[in-house]
């Protein structure tokens, strides 16, 4: 039985700004939560295959529990996901440190990313919610002011969508955005996803070096066990001797799509299927890459890990399905020159989009 959030838990003022949760449903029943604090799914609501209506996200009963828990879970990450050794990266000759929060490296914007941000709310009508932030200059080391707006929209076709535009306003920056949601397809969110069936779109992925940041080469996923192209459970062959499981503790990889590079139109990265439930997931995106995450720093802590209903969250009881540029690409420009940057220059304007597609087998 899901847990019913109530919007009274997440009523608060943080940094002067009021917090609420929002909720979006379509015509068929299907229902998304949504906090504007870190822009936050904190619920999806949909049927399985016999009509039973479970939560797939993994998230908490109230803002204490947003705030104290995983930073990353359910938020829209910004100004920079993903890597950045050492937090360093030049622009036009001029070296650039940003704020190191997962040392050696900056993590997803920083100490005070996205993820950490109230951001400016306003429902547009049932299905749609239009939220707001405006990223400082020097925020965090990065340069330029960075307004950023999301519009979240679900569908009849039990599509979410998450679009986003920003702009460099003022000086030259770098944006690299993506959604961090938590899935479990089964609806019983603390048990193991490693049963999932997912199918990747994507035949290489950037191989990583020892703290986790792309190091620019892309390796061919055939004959090894990131290889997703025909489906296979996450956990077939999480436990392979594999540098890049051994780092991850885990799948925590960046896959190279494809697909047209930055086409407009969101084109499939990956499905997955809870088999038990029926339950379907598709991830489609306009973005060149897809990190997939199975939930490894999921340790069962009370109270960090202790989710909706009282839901302890251990390790790999969620994926994520992160599409975006690619990480630290900022620092490998020469390797990767036919790819997206992640560069703005001042009026530059950056769009995109990612749709989480439910359904049933």
């Amino acid at each position: 039985m899901a847990t019913d959030l109530k919007r009274e838990n997440y009523s608060a003022t943080i940094d002067g700004k009021p917090v609420d949760l929002f909720t979006l449903r379509n015509g068929r029943g299907m229902v998304v939560r949504i906090t504007n604090y870190g822009a936050k799914i904190e619920q999806i609501l949909v049927p399985d295959r016999d009509g039973v209506v479970g939560d797939v996200v993994q998230g908490y009963d109230g803002i204490e529990g947003a705030m104290g828990g995983q930073a990353s879970m359910g938020s829209f990450i910004g100004r920079y996901c993903g890597r950045i050794p050492d937090g360093r990266f030049t622009l036009d000759g001029v070296a650039h440190q940003a704020a190191v929060n997962s040392p050696p490296n900056t993590l997803h914007g920083g100490q005070r990313g996205s993820r950490f941000r109230v951001f400016d709310a306003r429902q547009l009508d049932e299905s749609s919610l239009e939220l707001t932030h405006v990223f400082a200059d020097g925020e965090e080391g990065f340069p330029g002011t960075l307004p950023l707006r999301l519009v979240y929209t679900l569908g009849d076709d039990n599509a979410l969508t998450i679009a986003w535009t920003a702009v460099a306003a003022d000086r030259t920056t770098i944006a690299n955005f993506t959604d961090h949601t938590f899935f479990n397809l089964s609806g019983d969110l603390g048990s193991s996803i490693l049963d999932h069936v997912a199918t990747i779109q994507a035949g290489r992925y950037l191989a990583l070096g020892d703290t986790g940041v792309p190091t620019g080469e892309m390796v061919e996923v055939a004959g090894t066990p990131h290889d997703f192209r025909t489906p296979a459970a996450l956990g077939a062959r999480i436990d392979a001797d594999d540098r890049m499981l051994a780092l991850g503790k885990g799948y925590d990889l960046h896959y190279v799509v494809d697909k047209p590079v930055n086409g407009p139109t969101p084109v499939l990265n990956a499905r997955f299927l809870h088999p038990a439930s029926g339950r379907t997931l598709e991830v489609l995106s306009t973005e060149p890459g897809l990190q997939l995450y199975t939930g490894n720093a999921l340790e069962g802590k009370t109270p960090r890990d202790v989710g909706k209903g009282g839901t302890l969250y251990t390790k790999h009881s969620a994926f994520c399905a992160e599409p975006s540029k690619f990480p630290n690409s900022i620092n490998l420009p020469s390797l990767w020159p036919s790819f997206p940057s992640t560069v703005l220059r001042p009026g530059q304007w950056t769009a995109g989009s990612i749709v989480y597609r439910f359904g049933v087998a």
